[in-house]
Order: structure tokens, then sequence, then C-alpha cells
């Protein structure tokens, strides 16, 4: 249903009068002085032709790189063509809120092959798609887990420091509080964890790969986290999913992430996808929306939302989260990616990935004063020393159009994918060697 918007001064003068006002002013008295914007100094309107000149000289401002070795949360991956035709389609683009079922099969049916692919990604048993990003699927389950005597959630330190962020912010609005635990060597520092599991830990986040690239022993974690009897929540790579332990795998109740390798351009930062999978026993505590099958009175196959635990659905001293986006599109890009990708496209993608990082690694390795800084393994990311000022390393590599590592206090963190060449990474080492020298 829309909304009635009063075009002209006729009208708005009415609509007050009908309420008992007589101006505007009066209508936002409750307002104080002190947060009002005054009246705005804007300018006189521009043609068509003006406001698109305007655009494109902003536009002229961005800066294209031919390569980039940059990730730390939003990666540079290859999206198939395929992709953006088939989500730009007026029928999906355009689509809202699936409330009635009956009109929406095919919005419905788009959501339930997504959360059957990040199942089959993950190993878990359900999956949602209403979650905004990797950072609040992350503080979701962190709110899955709680209880009424755990409440209290442990999170690596060698997590995105984002995530983190987001979720001390989730968490203090809901008067729980969550304890950082240190790191060794770039990864959880086994010992610190198991000293600080107790009856009063609800869940435990870890990142895999974690933000400094290695690869936690997440099953050694789990194992510690359930003998506490707390809930294990794994944040994990969708793309490397596809060549290491599943969540599954390494005993997650919860498996959450960033969807935006799959198929999601860098974008400026948006929109992604948050994704979320979890066991049978987390089910009911899963937030946002849930497609389920079932057969119509006809017996044929159909889709409907079930398991609807948000405040717009359930009385809302009752709902576990107030997710209130539908993130349809984003889910249906992440399913057409997996789709167009396969199962052995999105392995070859994940071992390129590899392989790559790993050749990059070993050159940059090789330059003096850039050695790695953890002795751990690593999927596709990696930190090394840097010997220069980080900030004219940098400058360097942008007039070169390329976009280096991302600066953390330990040196640079470096990111490799499919769309990094040998040459490019070639490339990348000479101008290392270069700045060295001067």
């Amino acid at each position: 249903m829309g909304s009635y918007i009063p075009s002209t001064l006729s009208e708005r003068r009415q609509m007050l009068l009908s309420i008992g006002l007589s101006s505007m002013d009066e209508l936002y008295s409750q307002i104080p002085d002190s947060i009002k914007a005054g009246r705005l100094d804007l300018p006189e309107g521009r043609s068509e032709q003006e406001v698109f000149s305007a655009m494109e000289a902003i536009a002229d401002k961005n800066r294209v790189f031919s390569a980039i070795f940059r990730g730390a949360g939003a990666y540079n991956h290859y999206i198939p063509s395929i992709v953006k035709s088939i989500v730009s389609k007026e029928e999906f683009l355009t689509a809202y809120t699936p409330y009635q079922a009956e009109i929406s099969q095919g919005i419905l049916q788009s959501i339930f092959e997504y959360q059957t692919m990040i199942c089959e990604l993950t190993g878990m048993d359900l999956s949602n798609a209403s979650v905004y990003d990797g950072a609040s699927a992350a503080a979701e389950a962190a709110a899955m887990c709680r209880e009424r005597k755990r409440t209290k959630t442990l999170i690596s330190a060698a997590a995105n420091p984002m995530t983190i962020r987001t979720v001390q912010s989730y968490c203090e609005g809901a008067g729980s509080e969550v304890v950082i635990i240190p790191s060794k060597d770039g990864a959880v520092d086994p010992d610190a964890l198991a000293s600080m599991l107790d009856d009063s830990i609800a869940g435990v986040y870890i990142q895999q790969p974690n933000f400094f690239g290695i690869l936690e022993d997440a099953a050694k974690i789990g194992e510690l986290v359930h003998a506490a009897g707390a809930k294990f929540i794994m944040g994990v790579n969708p793309i490397a999913c596809a060549v290491i332990k599943t969540p599954a795998e390494c005993g997650a109740d919860v498996a959450v992430g960033e969807g935006q390798p799959l198929g999601m351009p860098l974008a400026f930062g948006g929109p992604y996808l948050g994704f979320m999978a979890c066991t049978n026993e987390m089910m009911r505590k899963m937030p946002g929306r849930i497609v389920g099958e079932t057969t119509d009175i006809e017996g044929k196959r159909a889709f409907v939302l079930t398991l609807q635990a948000r405040e717009q659905h359930i009385r809302r001293e009752k709902a576990s989260s107030n997710i209130c986006s539908n993130q349809a599109l984003c889910a249906m890009t992440a399913a057409v990616y997996l789709t167009a990708t396969g199962a052995d496209g999105l392995k070859e993608v994940a071992s390129q990935c590899l392989s790559k990082a790993h050749y990059a690694a070993g050159r940059i390795r090789s330059i003096h004063g850039f050695e790695l800084r953890y002795p751990g393994e690593f999927f596709h990311e990696f930190v090394t020393a840097c010997p220069v000022d980080p900030d004219l390393l940098m400058s360097r590599l942008e007039e070169a159009g390329i976009l280096g590592g991302y600066p953390v206090a330990d040196g640079i963190l470096w990111c490799v994918t499919e769309q990094n060449s040998k040459a490019q990474i070639d490339a990348l080492v000479e101008i290392l060697k270069e700045v060295c020298v001067k």
C-alpha cells in the first residue's frame, strides 16, 4: 500500500488544520532547535545536460587501478557476464519483500535455491537470506547463542576489526559483554582461549581464514568451545570453503560470512550480503527469513516463508532480531554466480587464489625487509614486514596503476586473487625493489 504525499500548499494547510495545527513549524515544535537544519541554502536547479556534465567531472576523479592487491574483507574476483545479465532483469531488480507467497513463487524459489547453495558450501543444515553484510551476520550469530545464564561472547583478536566493532555494538545494545581472545603468531592463542572458557560464555567467534590471512586450527578450537558448553561460530570466506574444511567439518554451530566474493563487485563498499547457516539444533534462533519448500493443494511444489523470528512477524518482545531487509537481489546474485561457476569452477577459483598468493608471497619475501610476519598456512592473504614508509610505497604503486596491500600494525596485508596475473605480480615486485633501493 502506497503513502499519500500532499503536493500543494493548500493540501498541506488543510492537513495541518485537520490535526489542530496552523503551520509546519508548529508540527515540528517538539524537536529542539539545536538539531534542526534551518533553511537550506540550495543552489538553483540545473538542466539535464548541465547535471550530466557535472557528474562526469566528479566521475573523472575516480582512480581505476589496473591491478589490485588489497583485500581486508572485500575482494576483487572475476564476475561472469551472465551474473549481471540475469540479476538486472526488471522482474528481479524491482521485486520487493515476498509477503504474499501465492504471487511470489519466483522470488521465493530463488531465495530457496540460494539457501540450498549456502548449505552445500558450508555443510550446515539450513540457511537464511536476510542479513546486510558479513559483520552484521557475525553479530546476529552472537545473539543466536545467548541464553539466560550464558550471555558473554568471545571473539578472536585476529578477526576483521570491523566485524569486532559491529559485534561489540550489537552486544552493547543487548547488555551483553564481549571479550577479545588474544592472538599469537597471527592466530587465536588456544591456551588463552582455554583459560577464558567458563559457564558464562555463550558463543565463541573466529574467522577462517582470519583477517591476517592465516588458516586457524578451527577443529581444535571447536572442540575446546564445545567442551566448555558454549556455541562455536565460524566466519568464513565463501571462496575458501571450496578447498578447506567446511564449518560443519570443524564442528561449527553457526557459519557466517561476507557474500561479496560471490558475484558482487567492490562497488565502493556495497551493497553486500551477509550469509548465515546453522545446525538443526539452532534452527529456531535463526534471524531473518527462511524460505521453506512445501506442496500446494494440488500437490505441486511450492515455497513459503517459514520460521520468521524478526519483530515484524511476531511480538516484538519475543523477537530475536530486527532485521528488516530482504536482500533477495544480493542473494540471487550469489546464487547466479555459484550456478555459473559450478562446483568445479569454484574450486578452480579457490585454487588459483591459493597458488597465485603463494607465488606472490615467495617473490615479495625474497626482497630484503619484506619477510612474512606470521608462520601459519594462509589462503590468499598474507602479511609481510615493510622496511619503508607504507604511505610512500602505496603512492609509488598508485603511480603505476596498482592498488597495493592494506597497511596494518605489523606491516602490509597483501591479497591475491584469480584476477592477478603472473605479470602483475612480477611488476609489483619490481616496484617494491625500486622503492627499497631509493
